[in-house]
């Protein structure tokens, strides 16, 4: 049977209450960098909505598809284009070129968590044994990596710990659709500092949702 890429997950705690997902609560940072690059998009008669519909199709199918190797799963592309498809392999076959050089044991391929504790959900792409080290792999589809990956590693990172299991490195790796995007391998560093940026951003969202419920 073929799978389709999973719709946006809903997290709920133990007692049934819904709450949020981590790339929500890490959406709230701005994303200054943004703004030029529509610009200059726009100069050259680019229309940013569609090509960046693309790529983010592209990046959903090669995410996909990586997650389907590991799982052992065939794809259902029916839903995407040819150019997109072609984007997405690109991406499969650069990962897999990494991973023919490494030892990969999967534990937890795209399973979602949650923490009752801080009352919030995500889904760790691949936590593995990579050539005998306990890892967090993340996978990203684009041009660069920004800070907030390794927040988002970190909050992944606390969800696999409260099941138990240990993480001794966090690793993202940005995995290219075409060839100019190129690949890019970047361990986690300081990651305590980096959830520790994750728990100002979860107590601000749930503040500003307080704030909202009394100020109606």
């Amino acid at each position: 049977m073929k799978t389709k890429p999973g719709a946006h997950t809903i997290y709920k705690d133990s007692q049934g209450t819904r709450v949020p997902g981590v790339t929500t609560i890490i959406g709230q940072l701005n994303k200054p960098a943004l703004i030029p690059w529509a610009n200059k998009m726009g100069l050259q008669g680019i229309d940013t909505n569609r090509y960046v519909d693309n790529l983010a199709q592209a990046g959903t199918l090669a995410h996909h598809l990586i997650l389907c190797h590991h799982k052992e799963e065939v794809p259902d592309m029916s839903d995407f284009t040819e150019n997109q498809v072609d984007l997405a392999g690109n991406s499969l076959m650069s990962y897999q070129a990494w991973e023919s050089q490494h030892t990969i044991e999967p534990l937890l391929i795209e399973v979602p968590l949650v923490s009752d504790t801080l009352k919030y959900g995500g889904t760790p792409d691949l936590y593995c044994n990579l050539d005998g080290v306990w890892t967090l792999l993340d996978f990203k589809t684009s041009k660069a990596l920004y800070p907030e990956v390794m927040y988002q590693l970190a909050a992944y990172r606390n969800l696999i710990q409260d099941c138990g299991h240990r993480v001794d490195q966090c690793i993202a790796l940005r995995i290219g659709r075409e060839e100019s995007e190129g690949f890019e391998v970047k361990p986690g560093l300081n990651m305590d500092a980096a959830f520790g940026i994750f728990q100002s951003l979860l107590e601000l969202y749930y503040g500003i949702r307080e704030y909202e419920k009394e100020n109606k």
